[in-house]
């Protein structure tokens, strides 16, 4: 259970960008259902390029299955977008020639939802990244990539905050092979793991994004924002350019003072001008993150 800014909701694990045999995956569809079912994920979207899954047809194993794809329409400077497509229809053909807009706008119109995939990866600035509308969110954290050292996108999400694009973040494994397996998660509070629950706090931001630590509270009331979490050694609340609040970090009083877990937060945000967000980063002893989604700070009265 995660206790979401007042809001008590059950928490379900989910991979929200992976392969199969439908494109470059190699492992069959139904075989990366039960992988993530034995890990103990909740939610699988089949996202392979181009081409949906029929997921309907699937054993489920007791997750709730996703259509999606992802899509690779032309971008700037020669490059490709990579944008995930959540809950489409399984008979969704892929709309060749549209440009990267009209893409998104397709998918949002008929219910599903559209992630910005990993941009450091594809070369991607974050002024590119703004140019397009109705993302529900970017990947943060994207495993496949890890291999050539850019599997983070913190800096690039971080611009986008500064330029008020407030989106949420998500941290997924794009599998196409082991390697690629259980290095990053969603984590979606939720009343039930039903689709329609599932987009509804996807689109609403109710979810955060880890590599193995666990919120289980967060709450913003009258300025103070508070968080509870699985004992970390890295504690940072991060807000605008060069603001922020540093709760524990590795040798924190000097060379060789050594790490202190911890698991808890809590800071005053006070906004000095208008735009002002925050997030909360996390790490564990094992140098793995989770980050909340970012949320607005209201301008202090005067």
């Amino acid at each position: 259970m995660l206790d979401l800014f007042g809001r008590i909701l059950p928490t379900y694990k989910g991979a929200f960008h992976t392969h199969s045999t439908v494109s470059d995956g190699i492992f069959a569809p139904s075989e990366v259902v039960r992988l993530y079912r034995e890990a103990g994920y909740d939610i699988l979207a089949l996202t392979d390029h181009r081409k949906t899954s029929r997921v309907s047809e699937l054993d489920s194993l007791g997750m709730t299955l996703l259509s999606g794809l992802e899509m690779h329409p032309a971008g700037p400077r020669g490059i490709p977008w990579h944008i995930i497509a959540l809950n489409v229809p399984e008979s969704f053909e892929y709309p060749e020639g549209l440009a990267a807009q009209e893409m998104i706008d397709l998918v949002n119109n008929l219910g599903g939802a559209c992630i910005c995939a990993h941009p450091h990866w594809c070369g991607l600035t974050s002024a590119e990244v703004m140019t397009l509308k109705g993302f529900v969110g970017l990947e943060v954290f994207n495993t496949a990539t890890r291999y050539i050292g850019k599997e983070y996108n913190m800096q690039l999400w971080d611009e986008l905050l500064d330029a008020g694009v407030m989106l949420p973040a998500f941290a997924v494994d794009d599998m196409h092979r082991p390697r690629d397996l259980f290095r990053g998660w969603t984590v979606v509070a939720a009343p039930d793991a039903s689709p329609a629950s599932v987009m509804t706090a996807l689109k609403q931001g109710d979810f955060y994004s880890t590599q193995g630590p666990e919120f289980h509270f967060l709450h913003f009331v009258d300025g103070v924002f508070s968080a509870e979490f699985s004992p970390c050694t890295e504690v940072i609340g991060l807000t605008n350019f060069s603001g922020g609040y540093c709760v524990a970090v590795p040798d924190l009083e000097g060379p060789g003072s050594g790490a202190k877990e911890c698991s808890a937060f809590t800071a005053t945000l006070q906004a000095k001008r208008p735009g002002t967000w925050f997030r909360l980063q996390i790490r564990d002893s094992q140098g793995r993150y989770a980050w909340s989604n970012p949320i607005a700070v209201p301008m202090l009265e005067a």
